[in-house]
């Protein structure tokens, strides 16, 4: 009974997200940051999936410039389930994390990210905004010093145009 259980609960270890699967994953995450605007915050989404691609664990909005939706979802997730889980989980955001949240997943071992667009899209949009001053540092770089091999996919520009919708005004 054992090894039956051990088999289920990696059964899938090394199943990747189809695109369909990215892009409506990516849409929810945009759910979420229009749910951010609402309450005034900076329209950011994300959401945590599980390992087999499908399970909504968690989704966060922005709360503000220190609490952004990916890091703080990544602490949520990271006192909730454990790190072997945790690799195997894909979390999805509207736009690229910044250095700060892609410190926070990699820390929290979350192995997996899709993004709609990236910080340097973000940046065009902000500009120099006081309530947003972008680094302009893509998470792959992020990523590429550390010692993990956490698999990111995006931009998706057939997600893009939605995206940047939210942000048209709300950095004037």
């Amino acid at each position: 009974m054992d090894e039956i259980k051990q088999i289920l609960e990696h059964a899938f270890d090394n199943i990747d997200p189809t695109h369909d699967q990215m892009i409506r994953h990516l849409h929810r995450a945009n759910q979420i940051a229009k749910r951010a605007l609402q309450f005034g915050h900076h329209p950011f989404g994300c959401i945590l999936v599980g390992p087999d691609n499908e399970v909504i664990l968690i989704d966060q909005g922005n709360v503000d410039v220190v609490n952004h939706a990916e890091s703080m979802l990544a602490r949520v997730a990271y006192t909730n389930f454990s790190s072997e889980y945790l690799w195997r989980c894909t979390l999805y955001t509207t736009f690229e994390p910044c250095v700060m949240c892609a410190g926070t997943l990699y820390w929290a071992n979350i192995g997996r990210l899709v993004f709609g667009a990236t910080e340097k899209r973000l940046l065009e949009l902000t500009g120099n905004s006081e309530t947003n001053p972008t680094l302009d540092i893509p998470c792959r770089y992020v990523f590429e010093h550390g010692q993990k091999n956490i698999k990111v996919w995006g931009p998706f520009p057939e997600v893009e145009k939605e995206f940047i919708e939210l942000h048209k005004g709300f950095w004037k």
